[in-house]
């Protein structure tokens, strides 16, 4: 047996090791520990972490081999087991048929009884990790220090029960006494779930346990920013806004999982894949992470039976043709048995089954709907797979949910979609709640916050949950920099690489002025590994892709980057940033300090989406660098580098080649270098501002010259601020012509309101600015506030905004003459607003239409707009529809606008008014010589009212319509 142990070595390492898995590895060793024939110093000799699974293989056959034929005998026999049948047969000639016990010795102890069961032990508590440190923990033999260790996710569910167990031996007897109950009772509950549900079979429960440990192992720690960091996501996760594409006005709420999956807002009920979209750090993938294990918990989703979760970024790299059973089961957890009985189980009910992809985004290929596969077991490329899945032709009846930015969202998905919900960030009390969850000791919490309220420009930056990350991260920096220091999204990054680079100086003192010249090495090793994986769609890195670049152990050790889980290079390390928006980051400092890079990568970057589309389909973008180092990705099938992730970087390259950075720039390049640099940004902002001035078209008769705006437009405006150039911004304002900007449904945030002020305060005449449909909010509205001097009219639908927001825009708006006509549908008003505008009608004989529909405004807050509509002699235009003013504050408006000479249009609609209301609003019409529309449809108005407005109407010749 020792001589077939040799002549058949490599057949053995290859079969043990070919997965990529250390799995049957470890099964054999257990099989071995519990017959006696190895020791645990033998174990830890075999399975030394971060050697080569085939290092430790060879390590175990030459240990095996050294103890003879009988130690020999025995590993045939593990390896028989563990293997499949059609594997195992070839090692074992007809004389070789040992089969190892380790059940049937009597014990005399409970450790010596968990060693003897290990094999079996380790199958059953994989599917049950969760329960076991639960009764561990409750039996006060473990501590949560103990369950952190066990749970990190680098461990598989069965090296995770393998753990369990090595720590409880070494905890003693009752210890090993209260895992072998708690898995009695589990087998025991597992029967009495078979016995309710038959359709369940046994290896499918034991699967659905393992999966749900596995799924629950991957999703307990934040992983999003920063690895596991000791970030227990209960501990952290905080609810981000969901907003469903509807005219409701309580878009912006907190749904729980059930309702993102189930009926409401649903838009196509044959589809059944349900995107969450969001910008960059919006919070997508640690909401995605919530639901995982949420599921995994048994605290929502319950309905689901399994659950797969998917990477996008990590499938990128499978290369091979997979089938849907390959694709579920080599991705996501492996059936120890039953493969085909579980997958059929999945085929027969699919509605028991949901599917997660997070990051559409982020694959290499665009959605296509060209070819269509429909049988689960034909093979095909991933992305061919994933999107036959998207829209149904595959697995139809699985629920799918998928997460993207929504630029990577065009028509060819948005018809497969049962539903759309949109993740804009923290709100302002998801702010406070993040950065308290975050530092645990209250006082400091309370010094962020108060540096945040003081600053409102990084408040507003604050939104989005990636920057909050950093804030709360750089605390430290954050309260030493002075109040006003930090404007930018640059600023804040350049925070956080400041703040990595202290951290792990070996001397600990304040960074010096040179800290970037000091760490250029670094920064130009990942910037180079950045910039080609933004330039070919790469975000996980082999270590030969770092060797590349030149990326260190030392640039390694820094913590820009992640050690990335995936499964195609199970058996090497791979690597991926801490956050997309970080490498997009360093990609910017590479394009700026590199000697390699000229102007030509500034080019590129600032290029057109249109005109991008066009040289992209003869060149590549990777072409842009002139290293001879750099790999040639040219080829005929060569996808687009991703047009949101170059436009990052390209904000992240305005910002730092500002005047501000200059410094700091030339201690680390050439300063004519970084100048020419600078200029050729410049031109190309203002080249593309000037396209979209030209796209402008002639206005109709009688109608203002409108701009709508296009993609990019928000981008090179938030560009020209991170700039903060504002010569190159009054110089593009200069040439802009148009009398409205229709900016509707443009993701525009805080952030974007505040770049948004900063070049639209330069425009020569005043303007109408229209932002319906955007998540402005009450810090928006506040960083709008410099530029309302050129603002003629404000339209904020559906933005989120609250009484607090409209102080502050009143404030200052009530002085400005420009300032007519404002609409606020769809927000959080209530009649704590209507003081305010009160005070601006009484203030103000030339405003001219006030909006505030489908609000929270009662009869209090008519009241209160009363009192200014008395003193009011311009107002056009007065919309409350969809509020509860009653009969009550129909007539106190009723009063007020009885003899006026300016109102012409009057809408009520749907406020609950009754006759009463009816006959107080008929003296409007028999006495106002300017009312041409009123509407009061979806009230309570009986026979009396109507009555009323008919007589009214005798005395009336101006009116033109009544509803």
């Amino acid at each position: 047996l020792s001589e077939l142990l040799l002549k058949r070595r490599a057949e053995i390492l290859h079969a043990l090791c070919s997965s990529g898995s250390a799995e049957h590895l470890e099964r054999v060793m257990d099989m071995l520990l519990a017959q006696g024939e190895l020791g645990w110093e033998d174990c830890q000799n075999v399975l030394v972490p971060g050697r080569a699974l085939y290092s430790n293989a060879r390590q175990l056959l030459d240990l095996v081999y050294t103890k003879g034929a009988d130690s020999c005998e025995l590993f045939f026999s593990a390896v028989k087991q563990v293997l499949p049948e059609a594997l195992g047969d070839a090692f074992f000639l007809s004389g070789c048929h040992s089969t190892l016990d380790y059940t049937e010795k009597p014990q005399r102890t409970s450790t010596e009884e968990l060693l003897s069961q290990r094999p079996d032990l380790v199958l059953k508590l994989q599917g049950c990790i969760d329960g076991a440190l639960r009764a561990l923990v409750e039996s006060g033999h473990f501590s949560s220090t103990d369950c952190d260790g066990i749970q990190l996710p680098i461990y598989t569910p069965s090296q995770q029960a393998r753990r369990l167990l090595d720590l409880v031996r070494s905890k003693g007897e009752s210890a090993s006494l209260a895992v072998l109950q708690f898995v009695q009772q589990s087998l025991e509950s597992e029967s009495s779930l078979e016995q309710t549900n038959p359709n369940l079979t046994n290896e499918f429960v034991k699967y659905q346990k393992k999966l749900k440990s596995s799924v629950s192992a991957q999703s307990r720690f934040l992983s999003t920013y920063g690895g596991t960091s000791h970030m227990p996501l209960d501990d952290i996760y905080t609810e981000v806004q969901m907003e469903l594409p509807s005219n409701s006005s309580d878009n912006y709420k907190s749904m729980s999982f059930e309702e993102i999956i189930g009926p409401v807002g649903t838009v196509n009920d044959d589809a059944d894949t349900v995107l969450a979209s969001g910008e960059a750090g919006s919070g997508k993938s640690t909401w995605l992470q919530r639901l995982h294990l949420l599921w995994a918990q048994g605290k929502a989703l319950q309905d689901f039976l399994l659950l797969f979760p998917f990477s996008c970024r990590r499938l990128n790299s499978e290369q091979r043709d997979l089938s849907v059973q390959e694709l579920l089961f080599q991705h996501c957890c492996w059936p120890d048995r039953g493969q085909e009985e579980i997958f059929q189980f999945i085929l027969d009910h699919p509605h028991l089954v949901l599917f997660t992809f997070d990051g559409l985004d982020e694959l290499k290929q665009s959605f296509a709907d060209e070819q269509r596969i429909c049988c689960p077991s034909q093979r095909a490329p991933v992305h061919v797979l994933l999107f036959n899945l998207i829209q149904g032709s595959l697995m139809k009846g699985v629920r799918k949910v998928v997460t993207s930015r929504p630029e990577a969202v065009g028509p060819a998905l948005k018809k497969h979609l049962h539903k759309e919900i949109h993740l804009k960030g923290f709100s302002p009390s998801g702010i406070d709640c993040f950065v308290r969850k975050h530092h645990s000791d209250p006082n400091e919490a309370a010094k962020v916050l108060e540096s945040l309220q003081a600053n409102t420009a990084l408040l507003g930056l604050c939104h989005s949950p990636v920057l909050c990350w950093i804030v709360s991260q750089c605390h430290k920096e954050l309260l030493g920099c002075g109040e006003g220091s930090l404007q930018t999204i640059t600023d804040v990054y350049l925070m956080i690489l400041q703040h990595f680079f202290q951290h792990h100086s070996t001397v600990k003192s304040p960074i010096g002025v040179n800290w970037l010249q000091d760490n250029l090495g670094t920064v130009l090793h990942l910037g180079q590994l950045a910039f080609e994986g933004i330039s070919n769609s790469s975000y996980i890195f082999s270590v030969t892709d770092m060797e590349t670049c030149g990326v260190t152990e030392s640039d390694i050790c820094m913590g820009f980057l992640i050690q990335s889980k995936d499964m195609s290079l199970a058996n090497s390390k791979c690597y991926e940033f801490l956050h997309i928006t970080l490498q997009c980051f360093l990609a910017a400092l590479f394009a700026i300090l590199s000697r390699n890079s000229g102007c030509s990568a500034i080019s590129k970057l600032f290029e057109l989406q249109e005109m991008k589309k066009k040289r992209l389909r003869g060149t590549c973008f990777g072409a842009c660098l002139n290293s001879t180092n750099t790999p040639n990705i040219a080829e005929e099938h060569s996808t687009m580098a991703e047009t949101p992730n170059l436009q990052i970087t390209a904000t992240f390259v305005s910002g730092l080649l500002s005047q501000r950075y200059q410094k700091l720039l030339f201690q680390c390049s050439s300063s004519i270098l970084v100048e020419r640099k600078t200029k050729h940004a410049e031109k190309c902002l203002s080249k593309g501002m000037q396209q979209h001035f030209r796209s402008i078209p002639q206005p109709v008769q009688g109608e203002k010259k409108s701009m709508h705006a296009m993609p990019e437009f928000v981008w090179l405006i938030k560009c020209i601020y991170e700039m903060q150039n504002s010569r190159l911004a009054k110089d593009a304002m200069s040439k802009l012509e148009a009398e409205h900007l229709k900016l509707t449904y443009c993701n525009i945030g805080p952030v974007e309101c505040t770049a948004l002020a900063y070049v639209l305060q330069h425009l020569k005449n005043p303007v109408g600015i229209q932002l319906d449909n955007n998540s402005v909010g009450d810090v928006g509205v506040e960083q709008l506030l410099p530029c309302m001097h050129i603002c003629s009219s404000l339209y904020l639908r559906n933005n989120n905004i609250t009484d607090e927001g409209i102080r502050k825009l009143i404030d200052k708006v009530i002085h400005l003459q420009n300032f007519q006509k404002i609409a606020l549908f769809n927000n959080r008003l209530t009649d704590a607003c209507t003081k305010h505008f009160s005070y601006l009608l009484k203030t103000r004989q030339n405003f001219l239409s006030l909006r505030l529909g489908n609000n929270n405004i009662t009869a209090k807050g008519a009241k209160q707009l009363a009192e200014g509509l008395k003193f009011n002699h311009s107002l056009q235009y007065l919309g409350l529809w969809g509020n509860k003013i009653g009969d009550e504050g129909a007539e106190a408006l009723a009063n007020a606008l009885q003899n006026s000479e300016s109102i012409v249009w009057l809408s009520l609609v749907g406020n609950g008014v009754g006759s009463a209301g009816a006959c107080a609003i008929s003296n409007i019409i028999k006495n106002s010589t300017s009312l041409e529309d009123l509407w009061l449809t979806e009230n309570c108005i009986t026979r009396t009212g109507v009555e009323s407005l008919t007589q009214a109407l005798k005395h009336n010749h101006h009116v033109k319509s009544v509803w």
